[in-house]
């Protein structure tokens, strides 16, 4: 409940933020008595799409910290194994190249880690408790490479940038299709039935949208696997993975919107709208791979 609070609350502050910029803009209407004003409408969509997506880009690592409960490390602890980790996180940075992310750690029993954060500068690498009890270092170490190699290949913005330009399209599209509608009724429920017009579309072409972004983050994890790998080491990227794959059922996946934090994918038609691909699939693809 804390989770799904914390996000509604963000949302509701985004979209008051948003309001308020349009209006001062000048583009807080696009529904003319002649019909659409497509100048306005587009800047309506791509204020919505793209700004909306780069603050929610900007409020990630802040949201992950809270919304998975992550507690950060410095290397000073006293703890070994929490010491160890942020000296592994350390050195894979060093090797990537990368400015230090922040490192943390998550109390629970699932097997789980993800990247976040709005730039390589300003990055966040987080594990389960429950990942650090299950695995061992080399495993643990391969993980971490993953994570790097999503933040070496700047793989948050890109994801952001294409969600940005779905939302957009999709609303745009929306919009269009329900002032076709709203002009085919009577003039006294145009307005409602442009309105509910607009919310069916906006969730029709917001699944096809899903499965455009979802294709993408499933091919940033082939290529966050390949980084791993020349990171750790191509056994350790491999055998991190299979591990992963024998506690599977331990991964948390009861959360729809932290879906892009979670390791495992999905299977038939949730497949295309997974944002990870099946384990079984990425080993496969890293053991033909030519990495040393």
């Amino acid at each position: 409940m804390k989770r799904i609070i914390l996000f509604l609350a963000t949302n509701i502050a985004v979209m008051i933020t948003l309001s308020i910029v349009l209006s001062l803009l000048g583009f807080s209407g696009y529904l003319t008595p002649t019909g659409l004003d497509y100048s306005a409408l587009m800047v309506f969509c791509l204020v919505w799409g793209m700004a909306g997506a780069f603050i929610s880009l900007q409020m990630s690592r802040w949201m992950a910290k809270r919304a998975m409960g992550v507690q950060l490390v410095d290397g000073k602890s006293g703890q070994p194994e929490l010491d160890w980790l942020h000296q592994t996180v350390a050195n894979l940075a060093r090797k990537a190249e990368l400015p230090m992310p922040e490192v943390g750690f998550y109390d629970s029993p699932e097997v789980n880690a993800f990247a976040t954060g709005p730039s390589k500068s300003r990055s966040l690498v987080a594990v389960s408790t429950g990942l650090l009890r299950s695995m061992r270092r080399e495993e643990v170490e391969g993980v971490l490479a993953h994570e790097v190699a999503h933040i070496q290949n700047g793989d948050m913005v890109t994801l952001t940038l294409i969600q940005g330009v779905v939302n957009a399209f999709v609303m745009f599209f929306s919009r269009i299709i329900a002032n076709i509608v709203r002009q085919m009724v009577d003039e006294k429920i145009s307005h409602l039935v442009f309105f509910v017009t607009t919310i069916v579309f906006d969730i029709a072409f917001g699944i096809l949208g899903s499965m455009v972004v979802a294709w993408f983050s499933r091919a940033r994890e082939f290529r966050a696997d390949a980084g791993g790998a020349q990171l750790a080491g191509k056994a350790n990227m491999i055998g991190a993975l299979q591990r992963l794959m024998q506690n599977k059922e331990m991964v948390d996946d009861s959360q729809p919107q932290l879906a892009t934090m979670k390791i495992n994918g999905g299977k038939g038609f949730m497949s295309l709208i997974a944002t990870h691909p099946p384990l079984e699939v990425r080993i496969a693809a890293l053991q033909k791979a030519q990495i040393l």
